[in-house]
C-alpha cells in the first residue's frame, strides 16, 4: 500500500465474527430454532416429528428436534453444519421451482454458531447405513465427529443457545413468552402439514399431541379443540392461479385479533397482510369491525409466482399477480359462506366445553319483551325484571368511592331527562346545557377506577357456583400461565385442570354474578390475546377489559333512578371526561349552541 492511498478504514471481519452477525438474521429466539430444524425434518419426509424444550424455569435451556425421516450418512452428517451447504438446489434457477421448506443452507450453520448443537443421524436410504454418526459443534467449530448408534432419522440437540452473542440473549422475553412463540411456531407447522404426527414436549411434559392423518380438521382439532373444529366451514376452490383448500369459521366464532388465521402457501406457513385483508373482506359485513374469523387455509400457487427468498426467516413472501390472487381468496370464503345457516348457537361452543368436563350448563336466560310505561314518564320503556335486576346489580358494584370522594367535581350537577336508544342518557345542566352521555362508556370510566383504585389493597372475589373451564392451544395456555399471578392480583382464581385447560373458580366481585360461561370465556380470550410486552402493561390490559366487560352494556334500557345513580358514580371519578379506551363519556351542547340551531341568535 502505498502512502497516497492512506491507512484503511474498512477491514474484513474474522469469519467467525461474520457467522455471528449472519446468525441473528436467520435465528432471533428458541422459537426460530424449533421452526428451522422441523422444517429441515419436513424435508426429508419425516411422518413423526418429537421437540422436546428443557428449561431451568427462567429461560430455554435445550431444545431437541427428533424425527424419522430419511437421515444422513456420515459424509453428509459432517457438512451439514458449514455455511450455504444444502441439498435442495444446484443452481440459482432451481429457486424459481423450490418446494421445499429450507434451501439455502443457512440453518445448521447459523444455528450452531451460536449455539453448541449434537447431531445424530442415520440413512434409511436403500441398503441402509451401518451405523449413525454423531456430530458435536460449538460456535461453528465442529469438535467431534463419531459413529453411534441411532435408528434412521435424525435428532438436532441444541444447548447453550447465544452463548457468544449476549446482545442477543438480553432481549429475549420471559420464558413463557418465548415458550408462546415456541409453541406458535410448531401449531402453524402442525396445521400446515397435517399429514406429519407432531409431538410437543416441556420439561417432560406434553404440550401437544397430533395424529397422522390425511385430514386438516384433526391436527385442528388436536391444538385447538372440539369447540374450534366442531363449528368449521370447509372452503375449496380451484382456480387456474390458485387452488385454495381448509376451513374457515361462521362469524359468531370470532376473534379480536388474527392470532387464529394460519395460512399456508404450498405447505409454507406465511404471515400476509394483504392475505388477510382479503380473508376478512370476503366476510363482508357479517364480521364485526376490529374482529378476526378463525380460518386454516393452504394456497397453492405455481411456485415460478412465489419469491419465498425475500427475508432471511422465509415467513414473508411475494406473490406474483397478487392483486388477483387476492381476489379469488376473498371469493373463496364469500362462497364458502353463502347460504349456509349461521345464526349462532347458544348452546353450541359452551356445551362441548361443559360436557367434557362434566360441569352442568345453566340454562340460558330470555328476557322476556320491554314493556311501555303508561305515565309520561320521561323514559318511555323499562327493561324487563331480570334486565332490571341485572342492571342494579351492576350499579352496586360500583356505589363505593373512586377518587374526588369529598372534592368537588368537575362535572356540573346533571338533571336527566330521559334516555335515547338505549344508549345515551340525555341530562341538562344548571345553566341549561344539554348533555348527552354514553352509559357504557361512563360506566366503564366508574369500574376502570375501582379496578385501578384496589393496586394495593387485597383484591375482591366471588367464587363461581359452576367453575368456567378453558380449552387453550399451547400457545394460548402458556400466555395464560404467565398472566395467571397478574389476573389473581385483580380477583381471578385460575387453576389448571389437565393439559391446556383451565378451570376458572373466582372472577373480580365489580364483575358482578355472570349470565353465563361466555362473558368470563371472552374477557379471558381478550386478555390472552392482547399484545402486551411488559407486566405494567398487561395490568394495564386486564384493568381496561375487566372495566369494559363489568360495566353496563349500551342498548340497555335504565330507569330513571339508575340514570341518576350512573352520573353521580361519573362524577366521583378522577377522568370523567372519557373511558378507559379514549371514548368520550360525554358531549354537550350548550344553550347559545342550541339557540344557534334554531337560528335564534
Amino acid at each position: 500500500m502505498t502512502a497516497e492511498e492512506g491507512t484503511p478504514t474498512i477491514r474484513l471481519l474474522d469469519p467467525s465474527e461474520a457467522m455471528k452477525i449472519a446468525a441473528g438474521e436467520v435465528v432471533e429466539r428458541p422459537a426460530s430454532v424449533v421452526k428451522e430444524l422441523v422444517e429441515n425434518s419436513l424435508d426429508a419426509g419425516a411422518a413423526r416429528v418429537q421437540v422436546e424444550v428443557g428449561t431451568d424455569r427462567r429461560q430455554v435451556t435445550r431444545i431437541t428436534v427428533t424425527d424419522d425421516g430419511s437421515g444422513m450418512n456420515r459424509a453428509d452428517a459432517r457438512l451439514a453444519l458449514l455455511p450455504h451447504a444444502t441439498s435442495k438446489i444446484r443452481a440459482l434457477s432451481d429457486l424459481e421451482q423450490t418446494l421445499s421448506l429450507g434451501f439455502r443452507g443457512e440453518a445448521l450453520a447459523s444455528i450452531a454458531a451460536v449455539s453448541q448443537v449434537t447431531l445424530v443421524t442415520r440413512c434409511r436410504a436403500a441398503g441402509g447405513c451401518a451405523t449413525g454418526t454423531r456430530v458435536l459443534a460449538r460456535g461453528g467449530e465442529i469438535l467431534e465427529v463419531e459413529d453411534a448408534g441411532a435408528p434412521p432419522g435424525t435428532s438436532v440437540t441444541v444447548e447453550d443457545l447465544f452463548y457468544n452473542t449476549p446482545a442477543r440473549q438480553k432481549f429475549l422475553k420471559s420464558l413463557q413468552t418465548e415458550l408462546a412463540q415456541l409453541a406458535g411456531a410448531i401449531e402453524a407447522l402442525a396445521i400446515s402439514h397435517p399429514s406429519v404426527a407432531f409431538r410437543f414436549v416441556v420439561d417432560g411434559r406434553e404440550r401437544l399431541d397430533t395424529h397422522r392423518g390425511p385430514g386438516l380438521l384433526e391436527a385442528v382439532r388436536a391444538v385447538y379443540g372440539d369447540e374450534v373444529a366442531g363449528n368449521l366451514i370447509r372452503v375449496f376452490l380451484a382456480h387456474p392461479l390458485v387452488a385454495i383448500s381448509g376451513f374457515i369459521s361462521p362469524p359468531s366464532l370470532s376473534w379480536k385479533t388474527p392470532s387464529r388465521v394460519l395460512v399456508s402457501i404450498n405447505g409454507r406457513p406465511v404471515f400476509s397482510r394483504q392475505i388477510l385483508r382479503a380473508i376478512r373482506g370476503g366476510y363482508g359485513t357479517l364480521l364485526p369491525s376490529h374482529t378476526f374469523p378463525v380460518a386454516f387455509l393452504d394456497l397453492r400457487i405455481n411456485p415460478a409466482r412465489v419469491d419465498v427468498n425475500v427475508h432471511p426467516t422465509k415467513r414473508v413472501v411475494r406473490v406474483g399477480g397478487e392483486q388477483e390472487i387476492l381476489a379469488v381468496i376473498g371469493e373463496a370464503v364469500r362462497g364458502s359462506l353463502a347460504g349456509k345457516d349461521l345464526m349462532p348457537s347458544v348452546a353450541g361452543k359452551e356445551g362441548a366445553r361443559a360436557a367434557r368436563a362434566g360441569i352442568p350448563l345453566p340454562a340460558p336466560v330470555i328476557p322476556a319483551p320491554d314493556p311501555a310505561i303508561p305515565g309520561g314518564s320521561p323514559v318511555a320503556r323499562e327493561s324487563s325484571p331480570a334486565g332490571a335486576r341485572l342492571t342494579d346489580m351492576r350499579l352496586r358494584q360500583t356505589e363505593l368511592p373512586t377518587g374526588v370522594e369529598g372534592e368537588e367535581s368537575r362535572v356540573p350537577e346533571l338533571e336527566v331527562l330521559g334516555q335515547v336508544a338505549g344508549t345515551y342518557i340525555l341530562a341538562r345542566t344548571p345553566a341549561d346545557d344539554l348533555v348527552l352521555v354514553d352509559q357504557h362508556a361512563a360506566h366503564e370510566r366508574v369500574l376502570y377506577d375501582q379496578v385501578t383504585g384496589r393496586r394495593d389493597a387485597r383484591p375482591v372475589s366471588q367464587e363461581l357456583l359452576v367453575p368456567v373451564l378453558l380449552r387453550e392451544s399451547p400457545r394460548e395456555a402458556a400466555v395464560l400461565r404467565e398472566l395467571a399471578p397478574l389476573l389473581a392480583e385483580r380477583g381471578f382464581l385460575v387453576e389448571e385442570f389437565g393439559r391446556d385447560t383451565f378451570l376458572v373458580r373466582a372472577i373480580p366481585s365489580v364483575l358482578g354474578r355472570p349470565e353465563d360461561a361466555t362473558g368470563v370465556q371472552d374477557l379471558l380470550g381478550d386478555i390472552i390475546s392482547g399484545e402486551v410486552e411488559t407486566p405494567a402493561e398487561a395490568r394495564e390490559l386486564i384493568s381496561r377489559s375487566i372495566a369494559c366487560k363489568g360495566a353496563v352494556k349500551a342498548g340497555i334500557v335504565m330507569t330513571r333512578e339508575q340514570c341518576e345513580r350512573l352520573l353521580a358514580q361519573l362524577r366521583r371519578t378522577k377522568s370523567p371526561w372519557t373511558c378507559p379506551h379514549g371514548r368520550p363519556t360525554m358531549v354537550s351542547f350548550s344553550r347559545t349552541a342550541l339557540d344557534a340551531l334554531f337560528k335564534r341568535m
